[in-house]
């Protein structure tokens, strides 16, 4: 498939995705070869067929399983471990993120293939927590055949965040697929007045406006630029948006199922997307890059132990995120989770910039800063916006 072709499906599913919301109303391990595997930029893949930001836990904020979020929990013992606790989740958190970029990043500049690559992350997470369900470590949920039909249109959307992610961070640098994720308010405050009618404060409005400037700086003046990167940046926004609303509106204030509280909830849905993702696997890219592993293999460049040593832990830090996230957010308010939401972007982007040694030129600098204040901005604004309606 041709680079156009991709960016016009890429463009097509953000499309789709918000049509269905709207119906209905998401190195260490491989041989540096020519740079590829570790550079940041996108360069030809060694192998490839022609020639993968809002975080997971909106959905706990949104929806879990009918019932209100719980308030955040103090260990006991005081605040000295309930202080630890925190920065344990948080540093974890953190250090899962930055594994998954990377790792995600070196896989995508030796194979070419970001659906199946995307696929086999998602179904990663089942082997996590299939075996806690088994075991009894953790309650299964108990869905019937309705209460599953709800969730497909939030299971599409939950797939739309993860392979746009990844195809993002394929087409182009970690740095500027986070930058271009960070206006996802932007896209969000405007599905939530097409979708559910609603109007919020003019500060929320407001803080938009640095995001969006920010997000145009950084696009202008990124060295690396793709519209490949750029369009499915967005589709990852959209869907992200969309799951959300889709979330409030399908599943507030009802009671869906049992024992589906936000893990086990993220949990479903990942295992729906898994479904979901495999046809469109096959039918963008086949079989190829297993394929492609054997010519790998067979260049003597790197070994099947290597690469499935790779892929797998780039499926485990993505689940391992976003499991740690789910606690994090249950010990912190919703202000600090906003500001280390904030804080784990500048991380990603950091380490991105050192790992692959990713040129930004002082445009993409100054329009990154910009777009991530005005994040943090909107988070404390939708925070104290809800306060007052308390």
């Amino acid at each position: 498939m041709t680079f156009a072709k991709r960016s016009l499906v890429v463009l097509a599913l953000a499309l789709s995705v918000s049509y269905s919301a709207s119906a209905f109303n998401p190195g260490a391990f491989v041989r540096n070869t020519a740079g590829n595997a570790l550079t940041g930029n996108k360069q030809a893949p060694v192998f490839g067929r022609g020639a993968e930001v809002s975080s997971p836990t909106a959905i706990a904020l949104s929806s879990t399983g009918g019932a209100k979020a719980k308030p955040a929990e103090e260990p006991a013992g005081g605040g000295l471990l309930a202080s630890l606790q925190v920065g344990i989740y948080f540093a974890l958190w953190y250090l899962f993120n930055i594994a998954y970029n990377i790792y995600n990043k070196q896989a995508l500049n030796i194979l070419d293939y970001p659906w199946t690559i995307a696929t086999l992350q998602m179904a990663t997470g089942i082997a996590y927590f299939v075996p806690l369900w088994l075991l009894g470590l953790r309650k299964a949920p108990k869905l019937n055949a309705s209460e599953l039909k709800t969730l497909i249109p939030i299971a599409f959307c939950h797939t739309g965040v993860h392979v746009g992610a990844v195809i993002a961070l394929g087409a182009g640098a970690v740095s500027f697929a986070h930058i271009v994720k960070a206006s996802e308010p932007v896209v969000t405050c405007g599905l939530n007045y097409l979708l559910l009618g609603e109007v919020l404060p003019l500060p929320v409005y407001m803080t938009l406006l640095p995001i969006i400037g920010g997000v145009a700086i950084a696009s202008m003046k990124e060295l690396s630029f793709t519209f490949l990167a750029l369009a499915s940046a967005m589709l990852s926004n959209v869907s992200s948006a969309a799951r959300g609303v889709l979330s409030k509106k399908t599943m507030s204030g009802k009671k869906i199922g049992e024992n589906l509280d936000a893990q086990n909830l993220y949990a479903v849905l990942t295992a729906m997307s898994t479904v979901i993702l495999i046809p469109f696997m096959l039918g963008f890219e086949g079989l190829g890059m297993f394929k492609a592993v054997d010519k790998l293999v067979a260049a003597g460049d790197y070994t099947k132990k290597s690469i499935a040593t790779l892929l797998a832990l780039g499926g485990a830090s993505y689940y391992a995120y976003n499991e740690v996230a789910f606690l994090a957010l249950g010990k912190v308010n919703p202000v600090t989770h906003a500001v280390g939401n904030t804080i784990k972007r500048v991380v990603i982007i950091v380490a991105s910039v050192i790992a692959f040694k990713t040129p930004m030129s002082t445009g993409s600098i100054v329009g990154s800063s910009v777009a991530i204040a005005g994040t943090l901005l909107y988070s404390l604004a939708m925070n104290a916006s809800k306060s007052k309606k308390k």
